[in-house]
C-alpha cells in the first residue's frame, strides 16, 4: 500500500480531532512603508510601534521602511488572519499618510543609496543585525532586499506524528522521527513548490526603475515606458531578478537528512569565500563592511524556498539549536504578496498551504541526487519564466512531463488528504479549496499574475500605478473599522514593553562588539 494512502488510514482510525485540527501555522508578512507619492519612505521605523530589535509582532526586515508582521503560531487560521488584520490596523494609525506597498516587487526606487539599512539599537545583538543587513548590501545590492513577501510556518501535532511513529518505527525516539519527517516534507516540496508559483504567483512585472543597470529578459509591456514584464510569468521575485545570488550556485544543501544539511551549511559559515574576502571585514575607518568573509554570514543569507525551523535561545546560532535539538516546524519562503487581497493572503491559500504541505509530508519522499537537484532548480526557472504558458514542459526524473499533467496529477493526490482534514474539522471548505484553485490550471487568465496584467491592459496604467491603487484601497479598507479598544491597549503596551526589553538588553552588554562576535561563530565549533 502507498505510504500516503496508509498514513491516511492510519489517521482516519485514529479520529481524535486534535491531530488534524493542532495543525499550527503563524505568517510573517513583509511590506514597504512608502509615501503617498510611491516613492520608499525614509523616515525611521515608528518609535509608537516599538522596538524593532524585541516587538514579538512588529518588526523591519531589510530596511528600514520594509515592515514585517508577525503572527504567533496558531492552530486556529482564523486567529491567525485576524490577528495579522490587527496588526495592519494598528500600523496604519502609526504610520501617517504613508502606505504599505501591497506587491512584491517594490515600488519606484531610485538605486541603492535610497534604501535605508534596518537600525535595532546600539546593543550588541542590535549592532549585528544592522551589519549583517549592510554586509547583504555589499555582496548584493541593496536594490534585492526591498521584495517583500510572506513566509508561512506550519508544523503539525506531535501526537500525530507519535501515532505514525508507532505504526512504522516505535523504537526511534520522537524527536529522531519528527526530524525525518519534516526533512521528508522539504524534499516533497522542493519537488513540487513550482505548483505553488503558478496559483499564488503575483509579480510577472516590475518598474524599469528596479532593473536600471541590470542585465535581464523582460520586455515592454505595449507602449508603456516605465513597466517591463515576461508574458508568462507567474513570480518575477523567485526568479534571478530575485532572491538570487550567483555565489549561492555553488552551495549545494543537502536536505537527505538533519547531518548533511547542518554540515554543508556550516561549512558556508566557517569557511573564507574569496569574492567576500575582496571586501574585507572593515573600512578604513574600522566600521564594520560585513559580519565575516565567509559565503553566508549567518543562515538566514541561504537563499532557500523552504527551512527547517528549530527555536532558538537568546544568543545561539539557529544551526546549532537545530542540531542539537531537532526540527520543530518548517518556514515556507516562496509565496508572494497577493495585491488583491488586504492581508495579502486569505484563507483559501491558507487552507491549501494546509493541504499541500500535509500530503508532502504524509507521502513518499526519496532521497534527492544531484540529478533532481538540477531538475528542481530547472523547473523554478522555467514556471518564474513560462508558468503560464499551457504547453510548458517539467523534468521529472530524467523524464519530461506536462505542466498540465503533472499538476493534475497532484491535485488528485491532495483530495484523500482534504477529504481527511474536512473529516475532522466537520467542514467541507478544504475539498472546495482545492475544487476552486483547480480551476486554475486550465484557465491561466485566471492566475494572480495574468489579473495583474490584465488589470494594467484594461486600464491601460503602468504597473507601478496599478499597485498603487491596490495600496490605497487596502489603506482605505484598513482605516475604515476602529481596532478594539483591548486590542489598542494591548498593541500600546506591547510597544512600551519591547522599548523597555531593548534598553535593558542595551544597559546589560558587558562585552565589545568584536568579543560578541567572536563567540557568536566560536558556537559553530560543534561536533557532528
Amino acid at each position: 500500500m502507498p505510504l500516503l494512502k496508509n498514513r491516511l488510514s492510519i489517521l482516519s482510525r485514529n479520529s481524535e480531532s486534535k491531530l488534524l485540527s493542532g495543525i499550527t501555522r503563524g505568517i510573517e508578512k513583509e511590506s514597504l512603508r512608502v509615501t503617498p507619492e510611491g516613492t520608499l519612505a525614509h523616515t525611521p521605523h515608528p518609535t509608537t510601534l516599538g522596538s524593532a530589535l524585541t516587538h514579538p509582532q512588529i518588526t523591519t526586515d531589510y530596511s528600514e521602511s520594509l515592515l514585517e508582521f508577525i503572527t504567533p503560531p496558531s492552530s486556529d487560521a482564523s486567529q491567525v488572519l485576524q490577528t495579522l488584520e490587527n496588526i495592519h490596523r494598528h500600523t496604519y494609525r502609526q504610520i501617517g499618510d504613508e502606505l504599505l506597498w501591497a506587491n512584491s516587487m517594490p515600488c519606484q526606487l531610485s538605486g541603492d543609496s535610497d534604501i535605508p539599512v534596518g537600525q535595532y539599537g546600539s546593543s550588541n545583538v542590535g549592532q549585528m543585525k544592522s551589519i549583517y543587513r549592510i554586509g547583504l548590501g555589499h555582496r548584493y545590492g541593496r536594490l534585492m532586499q526591498t521584495i517583500a513577501g510572506i513566509h508561512y510556518n506550519f508544523s503539525v501535532p506531535d501526537e500525530l506524528l507519535e501515532i505514525l511513529k508507532q505504526e512504522e518505527s516505535p523504537e526511534q525516539s520522537l524527536q529522531g522521527f519528527k526530524t525525518n519527517n519534516y526533512f521528508a516534507l522539504i524534499r516533497n516540496f522542493r519537488r513540487y513548490f513550482w505548483l505553488l508559483l503558478y496559483l499564488f504567483g503575483a509579480s510577472p512585472g516590475v518598474c524599469r526603475s528596479f532593473v536600471k543597470g541590470r542585465d535581464h529578459n523582460l520586455e515592454p509591456f505595449g507602449t508603456d515606458e516605465h513597466s517591463l514584464y515576461a508574458p508568462n510569468a507567474t513570480s518575477l521575485r523567485m526568479g534571478d531578478l530575485g532572491y538570487q545570488s550567483k555565489a549561492q550556485e555553488q552551495l549545494v544543501v543537502c536536505y537527505n537528512d538533519l547531518h548533511n544539511y547542518v554540515e554543508t551549511l556550516r561549512h558556508a559559515l566557517v569557511e573564507p569565500y574569496s569574492g567576500y574576502e575582496a571586501i574585507g571585514i572593515k573600512g578604513s575607518n574600522g566600521e564594520y563592511k560585513q559580519l565575516s568573509k565567509h559565503l553566508l554570514q549567518i543562515e538566514n543569507e541561504f537563499y532557500s524556498t523552504i527551512r527547517p525551523k528549530r527555536t532558538t535561545k537568546s544568543g545561539e546560532t539557529a544551526l546549532g539549536a537545530l542540531w542539537e535539538r531537532g526540527v520543530e516546524y518548517i518556514e515556507v519562503r516562496c509565496i508572494d504578496l497577493n495585491p488583491f487581497q488586504p492581508l495579502g493572503i486569505d484563507r483559501e491559500q491558507i487552507d491549501f498551504m494546509d493541504i499541500f504541505l500535509l500530503t508532502c509530508m504524509l507521502s513518499k519522499s526519496p532521497s534527492t541526487d544531484d540529478q533532481e537537484y538540477r531538475n528542481i532548480l530547472n523547473n523554478q526557472r522555467m514556471m518564474v519564466y513560462q508558468g503560464r504558458n499551457p504547453g510548458l514542459m517539467l523534468h521529472d526524473g530524467s523524464q519530461i512531463r506536462s505542466f498540465l499533467e503533472w499538476s493534475h496529477s497532484l491535485f488528485d493526490e491532495m483530495i484523500p488528504v482534504a477529504q481527511l482534514l474536512d473529516q475532522h474539522h466537520q467542514t467541507q471548505r478544504y475539498e472546495k479549496t482545492l475544487s476552486t484553485l483547480a480551476q486554475l490550471l486550465d484557465n491561466p487568465g485566471q492566475t494572480p499574475s495574468a489579473r495583474i496584467l490584465n488589470e494594467m491592459k484594461e486600464t491601460g496604467q503602468t504597473y507601478f500605478r496599478v499597485a498603487m491603487n491596490h495600496a490605497i484601497q487596502h489603506r482605505e479598507y484598513f482605516l475604515d473599522t476602529e481596532l478594539p479598544s483591548e486590542a489598542v491597549e494591548q498593541y500600546r503596551a506591547m510597544a512600551a514593553d519591547s522599548l523597555k526589553n531593548q534598553q535593558q538588553i542595551e544597559a546589560n552588554d558587558t562585552q565589545s562588539f568584536d568579543d560578541f562576535l567572536a563567540s557568536y561563530y566560536q558556537q559553530y565549533d560543534f561536533p557532528l
